[in-house]
């Protein structure tokens, strides 16, 4: 034994890390009392192919991602999913390991794009993060979601710029690319044009 005092590196406290948010299905309407509770611009979905809640070490609720068919009916093609609802209460990388995860469920059932709406004036690096691209910037029509021979009830996001997001397959982007141009068949004994 030694007569030397004990310094403070023989009892420094363990530096274990904060165990890591977990994510895991949940049902439809868990999915809806978090959305009430947490979101302020948007009422809950009707319906939904998947939800996927974030929770934190103790089990509590800090992020909900639903995903389903899209709105927009020139999108809605088999293939493309669309979060539809996005909220979160928890640490500042919620919504890009929501989004990464929901991207990963999506793909194991077989769709190959998924979509989002989000503000303009919104943050997007947490979209950015998950490996989402910005498509377009939809400027707000000035009828909103009615037409003159559809009435629907204005939404609260009708008078706002957003933003078109998506995460594709390789797949997509395959199927999406323009061929070359092929130049068009002469006829026999026509010269060309």
């Amino acid at each position: 034994m030694t007569d030397q005092p004990e310094t403070a590196a023989h009892h420094r406290p363990s530096r274990r890390r904060r165990a890591r948010p977990w994510v895991r299905p949940i049902s439809y309407r868990q999915a809806c009392a978090y959305i009430s509770a947490h979101h302020q611009q948007l009422e809950r979905p009707q319906g939904h192919s998947f939800s996927l809640g974030l929770t934190d070490h103790a089990g509590n609720l800090i992020g909900v991602a639903m995903v389903g068919r899209p709105d927009a009916r020139h999108h809605d093609d088999g293939l493309t999913a669309e979060v539809t609802r996005l909220a979160y209460d928890g640490p500042r990388n919620a919504c890009s390991v929501l989004l990464a995860a929901a991207w990963r469920v999506a793909r194991r059932m077989g769709y190959q794009r998924m979509i989002t709406y989000t503000r303009t004036d919104g943050p997007a690096a947490d979209l950015r993060a998950a490996g989402w691209k910005v498509v377009t910037e939809a400027v707000p029509s000035a009828l909103g979601w009615n037409r003159l021979r559809r009435r629907r009830a204005g939404r609260s996001t009708s008078d706002a710029t957003r933003t078109h997001w998506q995460v594709t397959t390789e797949d997509w982007r395959i199927r999406t690319e323009t061929p070359d141009r092929v130049p068009r068949r002469v006829r026999e004994g026509q010269g060309p044009r």
